[in-house]
């Protein structure tokens, strides 16, 4: 399949069928906006989408031009609102669906629902998340991070999805320094061509000058240090409790979290109707809604659709950029080099004023 269109061909993937991501889906393709600004592919058939409207008590008209991919998961049925080793395999199957088809040029990007990492990991994933199942599978080796967007925020994160005894051993001075500097990249392109940004530190009061931990002193300052050399404008490490008030008053305009509830706590109290996480790195865009499952509300119609269509518009975005530079000399649509790849992340932001 080949790339015919004007438009960027954008892969939906419902997520995990046990929770709202069904419903999420056919709510995006039951707007018209949506639907004009992307040539849309599903994971899924023409009766499951079906299904999904129902579930959303929606309509979805002129459904001609909307590809159904179908999917390759041949299990028993999904329990509706609990974690299954289903549920998970069939995630699995639809997103390989969704990279293969990026990777060999039949579409330029993905959004997927929301998922459920422990019936991923049931169903055989082995990797700590999503993310970097999807580098494992394209064979890419390079440096990945979760990026997450707000409106008045980027956040990138040093280690992710690992157990609270394992964060302090996986900060290293070269890991901040790499995530610092995706970071950078990502706000130059998306909101500022100065970017200002902090650097959390891992322990209580930034370590105390050593008395409640020396990560800060070892690992976390002489990273800022090299970022600063080479241009970027970063401070810190500040202690977390204080910085991300600062942050959204606007003395920063992105945050280097050490772990995962570091930056997501704060990121979801300060804007959980607009969450987006962008898998950063990687050589295909792919966007999400930063929220889960919700198995408690599935069907009653209250799931925020806000998170999702902020995913979308970054994912459409995202892919706009790599056709654009896939039609200018750059890589190939399917073989989008890192660099390419890292612009199309950052430069799909969401929007905002510049300073």
């Amino acid at each position: 399949m080949t790339l015919n269109s004007a438009q960027p061909r954008i892969v939906l993937v419902p997520g995990d069928l046990s929770g709202v991501g069904p419903e999420l889906m056919a709510r995006l393709l039951a707007d018209p906006a949506n639907r004009a600004r992307a040539r849309l592919l599903v994971t899924a058939t023409a009766a499951e989408l079906d299904s999904f409207a129902t579930t959303a008590a929606v309509t979805i008209p002129d459904r001609d031009d909307i590809e159904y991919l179908g999917t390759d998961y041949r299990g028993p049925a999904i329990p509706v609102g609990e974690v299954s080793i289903a549920a998970g395999e069939r995630a699995l199957a639809d997103l390989s669906t969704a990279l293969d088809l990026c990777a060999g040029g039949g579409a330029d990007g993905v959004l997927f629902l929301p998922l459920n990492k422990g019936a991923m990991g049931h169903a055989g994933m082995t990797e700590e998340d999503e993310l970097r199942w999807f580098a494992t599978r394209l064979g890419f080796d390079g440096f990945t991070s979760e990026l997450n967007f707000i409106e008045s925020l980027v956040t990138a994160r040093v280690t992710s999805h690992v157990p609270v005894s394992e964060i302090a051993d996986g900060i290293s001075a070269g890991k901040v320094l790499e995530t610092i500097e995706l970071l950078n990249r990502a706000v130059a392109e998306t909101r500022t061509s100065n970017p200002r940004l902090a650097v959390c530190a891992l322990n209580p009061h930034a370590g105390e000058g050593g008395k409640f931990g020396r990560e800060e002193i070892d690992d976390i300052a002489p990273a800022i240090e090299l970022a600063r050399s080479r241009g970027i404008d970063v401070e810190g490490p500040f202690p977390c409790d204080t910085l991300f008030a600062r942050a959204v008053g606007g003395d920063y305009d992105g945050v280097v979290t050490m772990y995962h509830d570091q930056g997501q706590i704060a990121m979801k109290l300060l804007g959980f109707d607009q969450g987006v996480t962008v898998h950063g790195g990687i050589p295909i865009p792919i966007a999400t809604p930063a929220h889960g499952t919700a198995h408690n509300i599935v069907g009653t119609g209250t799931a925020d659709l806000g998170p999702s269509t902020h995913a979308f518009d970054l994912a459409v975005r995202m892919a706009e950029s790599r056709r654009a530079t896939a039609g200018t000399g750059g890589a190939d649509a399917g073989t989008a080099d890192t660099g390419a790849a890292t612009g199309a992340v950052a430069a799909a932001g969401l929007q905002v004023s510049p300073r």
